[in-house]
């Protein structure tokens, strides 16, 4: 397939001219003006969204070159708005952890609340959990001969059996 040079495709109408702003994208061999590039770690949080991105386009389209012929405010611009302190990467405004500290003992503070009212109203604990029961369950288990290789009628038995609660009163 032949070639044809770009400027007679445009003559003929057969490709559309390019817009300025893409073709002076295109063609970034020149540096970006200091006066652009001049203190941006203070300005680019108030710069609008749309010229943030041509900033930063233009940045990477000079990048994409030899970084041999970038500026040294073009390098430093570049660093700051690629790992700088803003957007995500901010710093948490002062009293955060105060705030954070405050927020999480009130939540300590009312869950105990909570705790100690529904303890305050609850009611007795049942008749089963108290010592007596347990040790009446445990002579019952004897009697019946419950489990008795390994459990409370085995001989030389050793454990609690069903008692897990504490005598009455304490």
């Amino acid at each position: 397939m032949l070639r044809t040079p770009a400027s007679s495709l445009l003559r003929k109408g057969l490709v559309r001219s390019v817009p300025a702003a893409a073709a002076s994208r295109a063609s970034s061999t020149h540096a970006i003006s200091n006066p652009t590039l001049a203190n941006i770690e203070k300005r680019w949080e108030g710069m609008p969204l749309q010229e943030q991105a041509d900033l930063w386009m233009a940045l990477r389209d000079r990048m994409k070159g030899s970084w041999t012929e970038l500026t040294v405010q073009e390098k430093k611009a570049a660093y700051w708005i690629a790992f700088g302190p803003h957007g995500p990467r901010a710093v948490d405004p002062p009293g955060t952890n105060a705030r954070i500290a405050w927020g999480v003992a009130m939540g300590l503070g009312a869950s105990f609340a909570i705790f100690g009212i529904v303890r305050a109203f609850a009611k007795p604990e049942p008749y089963t959990m108290s010592k007596e029961y347990q040790e009446a369950s445990n002579e019952l288990l004897k009697q019946q001969k419950a489990d008795p290789i390994t459990g409370i009628a085995s001989e030389g038995y050793t454990g609690k059996g069903q008692v897990q609660s504490p005598p009455k009163g304490h």
